[in-house]
């Protein structure tokens, strides 16, 4: 199960998207919740249109991820025979495929054996953690009998595919421009900000980011100047911070005319990158007199990207003929976590394999 936040695939998709979206407290915590976010939601549809309407009239995520599981189950049939044949079903915690509809199809199909595989390599509670706690809670409902034995990929922020195929993906790039300049190109890593409070619960995801993006320029041999920066806040409250539209500003307002930007927690095309990224803030970039402001290909199908993950899988599945289902850093809760939800998921994922 490739498990990922998911994205409206057509404009009519987009205000359930968003109510969805606004109603997760693990991702965004709201206070009256239940009663605000259909609100916001509706208040907000009209110019989240406009924005799926410029890059296509709809998000390409759930193509993007049809693409790659294809992909990998004929790769996991032909390095890992034993456990052949694969089956890889999709869940978006807010647009369709839900969880919900893809363990009733797993039912239906008679699955036995499941590996929960996250497509957010840095774990964080308001991502992995919340599709972790709508697995446990429609598990509960749909297969109260736990039909299906369930082990987890909760990470995997460093492994050397994914160094790899951001690696190759930069350093494609940079070749687009001049070589009197390359090794002066500003690399600006990019990913989703969180909230404070999460970030100040313990949530792991930040220091995750990091360590990509300290893995990826040890690769590099630290080749280029970078920053690691923070997009897509929402809200009045505080964020992670600095923000990628404030760094670019910051940048120009300095005199920098190259930059290359590079989403570091996205593996596949969506609204932050076609949008955000290549729209929005490339004109921020012109305002401010950067004539080189670029992007990184996102990951999408590259077979390096395929390779790593059917590598992933192979390992994890390794991992669980020892009897390792869940990692000891998923069984790690946040420091101040106070939500009974986190401990009664991973209580779920415990009993499961007992």
């Amino acid at each position: 199960m490739l498990m990922n936040l998911g994205g409206p695939s057509t404009l009519d998709g987009v205000q359930d998207f968003l109510t969805r979206l606004f109603s997760d407290p693990d991702l965004i915590p709201i206070p009256f919740q239940k009663f605000v976010a259909p609100i916001i939601a509706k208040r907000r549809t009209p110019k989240i249109q406009e924005q799926y309407a410029k890059i296509g009239d709809g998000s390409p995520i759930l193509s993007w991820t049809q693409k790659q599981g294809s992909a990998l189950e004929k790769l996991m049939d032909e390095i890992s025979p034993l456990s052949a044949p694969h089956k890889v079903y999709i869940a978006f915690r807010y647009a369709p495929p839900l969880t919900e509809d893809t363990i009733i199809q797993m039912k239906k199909d008679g699955v036995k054996r499941a590996i929960a595989f996250t497509q957010y390599p840095q774990y964080s509670c308001s991502t992995t953690g919340s599709s972790l706690n709508e697995l446990w809670r429609k598990s509960e409902i749909i297969d109260p009998e736990s039909s299906i034995t369930w082990s987890i990929i909760d990470r995997w922020p460093t492994h050397p595919g994914l160094i790899e195929v951001f690696t190759k993906h930069i350093e494609k790039s940079l070749l687009t421009y001049s070589k009197e300049i390359r090794d002066k190109v500003v690399l600006l890593f990019s990913a989703h900000s969180l909230p404070m409070v999460v970030v100040n619960r313990g949530d792991p995801y930040t220091s995750e980011v990091a360590a990509t993006v300290h893995a990826v320029m040890e690769k590099l041999k630290f080749s280029n100047p970078y920053r690691l920066v923070w997009q897509s806040q929402v809200g009045p409250q505080p964020w992670q911070g600095p923000q990628t539209r404030d760094a670019i500003i910051g940048l120009g307002e300095k005199g920098e005319k190259n930059i290359l930007l590079v989403p570091i927690a996205f593996t596949s095309d969506h609204i932050e990158t076609l949008f955000e990224l290549d729209l929005e803030y490339a004109h921020e970039a012109e305002k401010v007199g950067i004539t080189g402001l670029k992007r990184a290909e996102s990951l999408n199908d590259d077979p390096i990207f395929i390779n790593a993950m059917a590598n992933i899988v192979k390992d994890h599945l390794e991992k669980v003929k020892s009897g390792n289902f869940l990692s000891n850093q998923y069984l790690l809760r946040c420091p101040k976590c106070k939500k009974d939800s986190c401990q009664q998921s991973r209580n779920f994922f415990k009993r499961a394999n007992i």
